[in-house]
């Protein structure tokens, strides 16, 4: 179309075409012509008003149709020659954000006693005509469903603006907000929403429409729309957030709520002029029982959309070619057609993804030629974000395993929002808990004895759904007190007045029923100092104070290096894993795994490194950590016969030791070691951050002091004289012998003849040249 045309008046070629309130005119008159092209005419009584084009090929050339209210508003006759231009509408301050209409029959002859639901109005005033010309005082004709034909009166429109736009229209530059948050911009911009009237403006979706009853008019109007504002929002107004059920997750939730739904309270005017674009995608991922999936299906509940499409990812995949492709399509067919028919006007779509690693692997790492994976991530990637990409739907995936994701799914413009969601805190837990046991304190089933503080403090790296699991195990406990099991399974007639779930039925859980998944290896750890740490001299003692302060250091939350690292070397049977076992329980770090080669026994390399990887994988979901990984030479499979070791094994060890862990966690590695002089050689030494020395027992007070301590502990096959008399015989010998070597011989002592057993003792000492 030229910048300046004349067209003949004449009237719409069909009813249809009259319903519309457009000016109907032929393609070819106007080859530039889209749907939402407006023009302004001027008459031939230089009047001037503003229109919406719509082509229709029955129209003839030259001609343009106006039903007959346009004709009477604009005063227009049959075969006037009008001046016809382009107008554009500025974004700024003519996208209406809201409009009051009065309503009334086109024709009274025939009125009806029918209500008229001014809900349902809205929306369908809304499909019938996005992004129209309206002008205040000007008539339209609106057809209603299958009702009778409705006269429409604009009475007035206001757009909404943020303060300072208007100055720039002016010519002047706005206001300028430069380094601030998301947040304190959203607040700015709340308070800058300025709402004012105009005569000629364009419809948009979200624009707030209103119906009043024309005066004298017979017509009964019913529902919210009816007289006054009613906001869409995009958060449902009857969702109670206390009711969400979601524990631990408020620092998550206002996250995602930040990033992902922010700009969707927004009028989409507003977001218009702020040139934003809402987030279509979500990755919601992390350890196993977090929420994931609880957190997914309250946000679909929570937002005013369409019922919420859950799939599991593995439901997608199909034997036959072409399905699974297929299945990804189905999803999206709804959000597509309701594009197709109601355009910007259509509503939220909302499809979660379960296991989404199951069909979003990353391409080319599926083995096989049929390429089933790449083409369901092809399809899908198409859908959310490809060349006809959708505008009215929000894809929420979950996975355990965000490593295995494509990458090109992650980018922004598809699921650019990726959250993470670990393991509660403590208070996190006490939120839990209180969500678990809400309704049995309500019908007083809990003991007064119970305290959640405690048992939020106790339930270190718990899952949401492992507290959950601790509950219902803790309400069994309780339930099985008042069962009696004879021959016969008999129910305590007063079981449901004597019914209460104490303290000692959560410790009970606690202690036998349900353990965290990633919790500590206590039993394993434990039983590598069963017999407790004895203090034998001044040297064991400087270590174990240097390694509480490491210790200290891995807990001191100013520190930003997150990473304390460990090496505990010393001759054989030094004590070196006790030692350690020792530092690890005494961190009480909330997450304490063990790294053996014994847990090996028959791994490939491969195998090998896979398992480190999962134990360090492990331990940085945990805000605290500490990993002990005892006999390293072990695990390396070093052997002084050819001096062979795993190098595949080695570098892994490497890099993780390395490695720091995500901000806002700490991690202490723990390692022993009885070759010091091969790590060396191997580089790995320097991989540390400090490596201490586990020295063995060098003097005689030392030995003694040991014998005297198991005799207190009355653990000592040796009386006092023959503790004397040994001390004597060794204070003129040199003394080199680790404490677990030390407290075997002394073990094997116990099986011999009083009158013999301490110079047998001093002769196995120098036998193991101990003792010289």
């Amino acid at each position: 179309m030229c910048e300046c045309n004349r067209g003949k008046v004449a009237s719409c070629p069909s009813d249809i075409h009259s319903h519309t309130n457009r000016v109907i005119v032929n393609p070819s008159d106007y080859p530039l012509y889209n749907k939402n092209r407006n023009i302004e005419i001027t008459t031939s009584a230089n009047r001037k008003y503003v229109f919406t084009l719509e082509a229709a090929d029955q129209m003839p050339k030259g001609t343009m149709g106006f039903n007959l209210p346009m004709r009477k508003w604009a005063q227009l006759s049959i075969n006037e020659i009008v001046d016809v231009r382009l107008y554009t509408f500025n974004p700024n301050t003519q996208l209406v954000s809201k409009i009051t209409l009065s309503v009334d029959y086109m024709q009274k002859t025939a009125p009806t006693s029918e209500p008229f639901d001014t809900d349902v109005m809205a929306r369908e005033f809304l499909m019938q005509f996005p992004r129209q010309a309206f002008t205040v005082g000007q008539e339209y004709v609106f057809k209603f469903l299958d009702k009778k034909l409705l006269r429409l009166g604009i009475k007035e429109m206001e757009v909404l603006v943020i303060d300072g736009m208007q100055d720039n229209q002016k010519g002047k530059e706005p206001q300028k907000v430069l380094n601030i948050s998301f947040t304190q911009l959203f607040v700015i911009l709340i308070d800058r929403l300025f709402a004012y009237q105009i005569k000629t403006g364009q419809i948009i979706p979200d624009t707030h429409v209103i119906f009043e009853k024309a005066e004298g008019s017979s017509i009964t109007l019913t529902g919210q729309a009816k007289g006054k504002i009613v906001r869409q929002s995009i958060i449902n107004p009857d969702w109670d957030f206390a009711a969400m059920g979601i524990g631990g997750l408020d620092k998550e939730f206002n996250a995602i709520f930040r990033r992902a739904f922010a700009s969707r309270v927004f009028p989409p005017e507003i977001i218009e002029q702020l040139g934003l674009k809402h987030v279509r995608g979500i990755l919601l991922f992390g350890p196993p029982g977090t929420g994931k999936t609880l957190m997914a299906r309250q946000i679909g509940q929570m937002l005013n959309a369409r019922e919420p499409k859950i799939v599991n990812g593995p439901q997608i995949l199909d034997k036959y070619v072409g399905e699974s492709e297929a299945n990804i399509r189905k999803l999206f067919a709804d959000a597509e057609e309701e594009q197709k028919r109601m355009g910007m006007n259509s509503g939220l779509h909302i499809i979660i993804f379960d296991e989404i690693d199951a069909i979003c692997k990353a391409r080319g790492s599926v083995a096989g030629n049929t390429g089933v994976h790449d083409t369901v991530v092809n399809q899908l990637l198409a859908k959310i974000d490809g060349v006809e990409s959708l505008n009215n739907i929000l894809v929420i995936g979950m996975t355990n395993r965000r490593d295995m994701i494509d990458e090109a799914l992650l980018r922004p413009g598809r699921m650019e929002v990726q959250m993470e969601i670990s393991l509660p805190d403590e208070h996190g837990r006490l939120q839990i808990l209180n969500i678990h046991t809400s309704r049995m304190r309500s019908f007083k089933k809990m003991a007064s004895d119970v305290d959640l503080n405690e048992l939020s403090g106790r339930t270190k790296n718990f899952s949401g759904a492992e507290i959950e699991g601790l509950v219902r195990a803790a309400q069994s406990t309780a339930m099985n007190r008042l069962v009696k099991a004879d021959n016969k399974v008999q129910l305590d007639p007063e079981a449901f007045e004597k019914l209460l779930i104490s303290r000692n039925d959560f410790i009970h859980a606690l202690e036998n029923d349900v353990k965290p998944a990633f919790g500590t290896s206590n039993e394993a750890i434990e039983r590598f100092y069963s017999t407790g740490i004895m203090t034998w001299g001044q040297p064991l003692q400087d270590l174990l104070d240097d390694g509480n302060l490491f210790i200290q250091q891995a807990k001191d939350g100013e520190i930003q290096r997150g990473l304390v690292s460990i090496l505990l070397e010393g001759s054989p049977n030094a004590g070196k894993t006790a030692l350690a076992a020792k530092l690890a329980l005494e961190s009480d770090f909330p997450f304490v795994k063990l790294c053996s080669p014994e847990d090996m026994v028959g791994f490939t390399e491969t195998a090998k490194c896979m398992q480190i990887r999962k134990v360090f994988d492990d331990a940085y979901k945990s805000t605290q950590s500490c990993i002990l990984i005892d006999d390293v030479e072990g695990l390396l499979e070093y052997g002084d016969i050819g001096a062979r070791y795993s190098n595949v094994v080695l570098q892994a060890l490497r890099v993780l030791l390395k490695k720091e862990p995500p901000p806002g966690k700490k991690l202490l590695i723990l390692c022993t070691t009885s070759r010091r002089d091969v790590l060396e050689q191997m580089k790995l030494c320097a991989s540390f951050t400090t490596v201490l020395h586990v020295p063995n027992l060098t003097k005689p007070e030392h030995l003694t002091t040991v014998l005297l301590n198991l005799s207190e502990n009355g653990n000592s096959c040796f009386t006092r004289d023959e503790i004397s008399r040994i001390s004597k015989n060794i204070s003129s010998k040199r003394l080199s012998v680790g404490i677990k070597k030390l407290l075997a011989f002394i073990d094997w002592t116990r099986q011999m003849d009083p009158k013999a057993r301490s110079s047998k003792f001093l002769a196995k000492l120098e036998e193991e040249m101990a003792l010289l």
